[in-house]
């Protein structure tokens, strides 16, 4: 069973030790404790072991925005991405839902199409040689989970 919840500043570390990127980049972890601090961090656990995190935020021309779903190593293939997806989508207080990923990123882009989303533009030079997918998906506009936002 996976449960999701609003990070709080005692899941930093477990997030950080699981973000693949923060193993090399200092910047990570102070990005994550800065989404903690906006009440946009969400973790995602099963048993006692956090194995997930995700965030949105409205900042994305006023509209929801997957800013990062994270799945450790150890917990990949398990359905986490999944459930955190889903749950942002259950929960986003706007009309329009949005994400992005890499096109280098081949499983975030099927998590993406299998919860419904459908490609919706490219961005060019963000990563050197790896373009940004834009996807777009119309979720309920009830926000039973009262995700706290800014539309910003």
């Amino acid at each position: 069973m996976v449960d999701i919840r609003a990070a709080i500043m005692a899941d930093l570390e477990p997030l950080v030790a699981l973000d693949t990127v923060a193993a090399s980049d200092p910047g990570r972890c102070v990005q994550i404790r800065q989404w903690i601090d906006n009440r946009t961090c969400y973790v995602a656990h099963t048993g006692d072991a956090v194995g997930a995190y995700g965030v949105l935020a409205y900042h994305f021309f006023g509209n929801g925005f997957i800013e990062m779903v994270m799945v450790g190593e150890r917990f990949r293939r398990q359905g986490l991405g999944m459930a955190l997806v889903r749950y942002f989508q259950a929960c986003c207080t706007t009309p329009k839902l949005f994400a992005s990923t890499n096109l280098s990123n081949q499983r975030m882009q099927e998590l993406l199409k299998t919860a419904g989303f459908r490609t919706s533009g490219l961005i060019d030079n963000l990563d050197d040689n790896d373009p940004e997918i834009v996807f777009f998906s119309r979720p309920g506009i009830e926000a039973p989970c009262g995700i706290p936002h800014e539309n910003t």
